[in-house]
């Protein structure tokens, strides 16, 4: 018989999972009608010949996504209410090995298990829809070697944060949750300076941007913006992808600026000035540091439910688990994650204020609106990405803005100063 608590997780898991399928769905058809009604601009602005292609390319990368979504789902809930996730408790607590080891064992073996299940969706994705759209430049072994070392290195850094965390959580019996949390704050901190100077690289080659015409554009966005960092590099995306983009990584000395080589090819010099200066902006209007502020957040909210599911004991009932932390720590974090999912609309309402706000920093960096426009409109076009999502697909989905509404806006804004330039007494104001 299934407990109630079980069946409360079947609800929130595949009930989640409905509402995002029907989302897919309302911002498929909302989508098609909405570039079908904008065609003329799509092809002139977004300088895409072929708006079908453009939403077959859409189309595709939704189905795949859901349906893995949906094995997960139906797998994990296959798991748990079978008994064979408490079976694997048990006989973990048999091997007699410490519980902090017997924890990271289990959560070793579940990253594992997550990524070969969805290898199949990867090779998929890579080899039958990016390379039917033509994005994919992968060879087949370049594809393995990326997914042994990926494996390998989650393997690693989960075990590792894993470990520390349950280590702090027998050691702590009352206050680990606090510890916990630390422990994970100080590990995103970490990474930040981790990523870029050891992970990034097992993948990608970074060249410094030292001299020429590039360095010379960067070097006049910097001193526009007021802003020093000797790091800056051109990623090697090609090898992978025909895709572009670039981002802002690192803090104090160790930050340093990415710029995708796709990028650079397939945009004018003031464009990639728009876009390295809308990535300055995240650090010179704080967003990292606000970003990270909101995680520690959520995760502190997260952790204070990880300490009432291992102290109501509740859990161990409900799915027949040995009376270990792990197991209601892991059982825990299936509730967790889609409650985060159908919070994103609030954590989303950052994220949406910091792009609208670097974006206004690149137009004031460079004098002007459109060469931000125009970057906008490349990277929607060369990416194919859909420019007209659902609303409420965008709510849940999407952590920038829609493209049409930050070309809109760049062009008010431009139009407001134009406005107040002609005019020499400038606003007034009613009494």
């Amino acid at each position: 018989m299934v407990s109630l608590a079980a069946l409360s997780l079947v609800v929130l898991l595949a009930g989640t999972e409905l509402l995002f399928s029907g989302l897919d769905a309302l911002n498929l058809r909302h989508g098609a009608r909405a570039v079908r009604e904008s065609e003329a601009w799509v092809r002139e602005q977004l300088g895409v010949d072929s708006p079908d292609r453009m939403l077959a390319y859409q189309r595709a990368k939704t189905v795949l996504s859901r349906a893995q979504s949906w094995l997960g789902v139906l797998a994990v809930l296959a798991v748990v209410l079978s008994g064979l996730f408490g079976d694997v408790v048990g006989l973990l607590v048999e091997t007699g090995l410490p519980t902090v080891l017997q924890g990271v064992v289990l959560l070793v073996g579940a990253v594992v298990l997550v990524r070969l299940l969805g290898a199949p969706f990867d090779l998929y994705e890579t080899f039958v829809v990016e390379e039917r759209f033509g994005f994919n430049n992968q060879t087949p072994g370049l594809w393995l070697r990326d997914f042994v070392v990926g494996l390998l290195v989650t393997v690693v850094l989960s075990g590792v944060v894993g470990g520390v965390v349950l280590a702090v959580v027998d050691a702590l019996p009352t206050l680990w949750p606090v510890a916990g949390w630390v422990v994970v704050v100080g590990f995103s901190l970490l990474m930040m300076v981790v990523y870029p100077r050891f992970v990034a690289p097992l993948f990608n080659d970074f060249d410094p941007v030292e001299s020429g015409p590039l360095r010379e554009a960067v070097e006049d966005v910097f001193d526009r913006a007021g802003f020093e960092c000797e790091q800056v590099y051109e990623m090697d995306a090609s090898r992978r992808s025909s895709h572009s983009n670039a981002y802002f990584v690192g803090f104090g000395e160790t930050k340093r600026v990415v710029l995708f080589d796709t990028l650079v090819e397939q945009m004018d010099r003031e464009s990639v000035q728009a876009v390295l200066a809308h990535e300055l902006a995240h650090w010179k209007r704080g967003h990292i540091w606000k970003q990270l502020g909101a995680s520690a957040v959520q995760m502190g909210v997260v952790f204070a439910f990880l300490w009432w599911v291992t102290a109501s004991q509740w859990v161990y009932a409900a799915f027949g688990l040995p009376t270990v932390t792990y197991a209601a720590l892991a059982v825990g974090l299936l509730y967790a994650g889609p409650v985060l999912s159908l919070l994103a609309p609030l954590t989303n309402r950052l994220s949406l204020a910091h792009e609208r706000e670097a974006d206004d920093f690149a137009a004031r960096t460079m004098g002007e609106s459109e060469s931000m426009t125009r970057a906008l409109t490349t990277l929607a076009g060369e990416n194919l990405s859909n420019p007209f999502p659902h609303p409420w697909y965008a709510a849940f989905h999407y952590s920038h803005p829609p493209i049409p509404e930050r070309i809109r806006r760049l062009r008010d804004r431009s139009s407001e100063q134009s406005r107040d330039a002609d005019d020499p007494v400038g606003p007034t104001s009613s009494t």
